[in-house]
């Protein structure tokens, strides 16, 4: 009586279309645990390891063609991509090992079974192949939508239902059927030993009913990912602005009115007619009055409540807006070359004016840029509106935004603002001039005070760039 009984969990409900025949190598290469310690180093960086035992000829060969195949720089950094957090630098489990990953498979396939049953069973009770059963599960919907805090009993009756009360049942089995009474007495010691659940062997005909049973689900779950998305991504990636428009009204106008009203609507009614409507809807008999009349009696409907939508988007969603478009800036810098009496010589353009007390002077660097006007590049995403640059006359305004000091400024001409020199020879001009025009700045002092920088800002409109179908794909998975 102390041994337990083990059985697997598989849904038993159809026949196995095929099984696969192997010998006793095949069973034991099967049965052999792996693991990937080795590839975590050769395969990819920083992923946790395990034990590295009983790889087969074939998977050490398939192993090593992966690290050939497989790049060891970090692909993301490499291409500039942005970050992905499924990537073993934010996850601290194991690498990519396909050893790891039939082992793996076999022993979710063996355990995989239950999801199945519960799949076969709820697809049985939704489509009415028990009537019984399916109006039972409707009573319990109704209790459920008028009483929402039985919610919190449903899970501990299933509990006792399909849990408790089969385990006792196995320990204490009714007798075999006699003539004389039907009814058994559940007292006295237990009778059979416990059942007790076990994986699904390999190579049996439990594991091959879930390989099939995962092999049907994978393809069902891919039909569905693929039917929510022919649905969906039209109303929502702005393909039709106007369309998604819409549908962005419409979403933001109910969650303001379901935030500010949620009490006033009859939750428990609408959960009940939900129930009863989705659940009638899997009847045989509904489906194919449905399917049979929808041409005759729903296509007009439909074709009607589609044009009174259209016709409300062109009339009242209007998408005229200009695409977005900013000023950038670029400063034509020169230097003076062979003292104060010396020419100026063009030297760079930088995205920085170089002032006297800007970073890169202080720390004795030279100013980055690019040496020609037809080098310099719209920033990135966005593209020239504009055919050529412009300069920028309002001199004054920009050194006192930026709050430069020590220069002069040219109101007049060419609109350089020119370095001051800050030596003892020239300091009393210099302090003359900035007394004149201002803190900071000086209005057509004398050359005595020039320095050897001067600049002078450049301006060009640009406008965002459109960007194109291969960038803006989302990868799922």
């Amino acid at each position: 009586m102390d041994e337990s009984t083990a059985e697997p969990f598989v849904n038993r409900e159809d026949s196995t279309s095929g099984v696969l025949s192997a010998g006793s190598a095949s069973k034991r290469r099967l049965k052999e645990k792996l693991s990937n310690s080795k590839l975590k180093e050769k395969i990819q960086n920083g992923a946790n390891s395990r034990s590295e035992t009983g790889f087969s000829l074939q998977d050490r060969l398939l192993t090593k063609l992966l690290q050939q195949v497989i790049p060891s720089e970090n692909i993301e950094d490499v291409l500039d991509l942005p970050p992905d957090k499924r990537s073993s630098k934010y996850i601290g489990r194991p690498g990519f090992s396909i050893p790891l990953m039939s082992t793996n498979f076999r022993r979710f396939n063996s355990r995989i079974g239950i999801v199945f049953v519960f799949q076969t069973r709820l697809i049985r009770l939704l489509t009415w192949r028990n009537p019984t059963h399916t109006i039972s599960l409707l009573s319990i919907c109704t209790f459920v939508c008028l009483n929402p805090y039985l919610l919190a009993l449903l899970p501990l009756a299933a509990a006792l239902i399909f849990v408790m009360v089969p385990a006792y049942l196995v320990r204490h089995p009714p007798p075999p059927p006699t003539r004389s009474h039907n009814i058994y007495s559940l007292n006295g010691p237990p009778l059979a030993p416990p059942r007790t659940i076990k994986p699904a062997p390999e190579m049996s005909k439990d594991f091959f009913r879930n390989m099939r049973d995962l092999q049907n689900s994978m393809d069902d779950f891919s039909t569905l990912h693929d039917t929510v998305l022919k649905v969906i991504t039209p109303l929502t990636n702005f393909s039709n602005e106007a369309l998604s428009s819409t549908v962005f009204i419409f979403l933001f106008v109910t969650t303001c009115t379901l935030f500010i009203a949620p009490h006033l609507l009859p939750w428990r009614l609408m959960a009940l007619l939900f129930c009863w409507t989705s659940i009638t809807l899997g009847h045989p008999s509904v489906r194919g009055f449905i399917l049979h009349n929808r041409e005759s009696h729903l296509r007009p409907h439909e074709r009607r409540a589609q044009s009174l939508l259209d016709s409300w988007i062109a009339r009242d969603i209007i998408l005229d807006a200009p695409p977005e478009s900013r000023e950038v800036e670029i400063f034509e810098l020169q230097k003076r070359r062979g003292g104060r009496n010396g020419e100026w010589e063009s030297w760079i353009f930088s995205h920085s004016p170089f002032d006297p007390l800007s970073p890169q002077r202080i720390a004795g660097e030279r100013p980055r840029g690019t040496r020609f006007f037809e080098d310099v590049c719209a920033p990135r995403g966005w593209e020239w509106s504009d055919k050529k640059w412009i300069l920028d006359l309002g001199s004054r305004e920009w050194v006192e935004e930026r709050m430069v000091q020590g220069v002069e400024v040219e109101l007049e001409g060419e609109r350089w603002v020119t370095d001051l020199v800050a030596d003892d020879e020239s300091n009393s001009n210099a302090t003359k001039a900035i007394n004149k025009a201002g803190p900071g700045l000086a209005e057509g002092s004398g050359r005595d005070a020039v320095g050897e920088w001067r600049r002078r800002r450049w301006i060009r409109m640009v406008r965002r760039k459109g960007v194109s179908s291969s960038n803006n794909s989302t990868k799922i998975g």
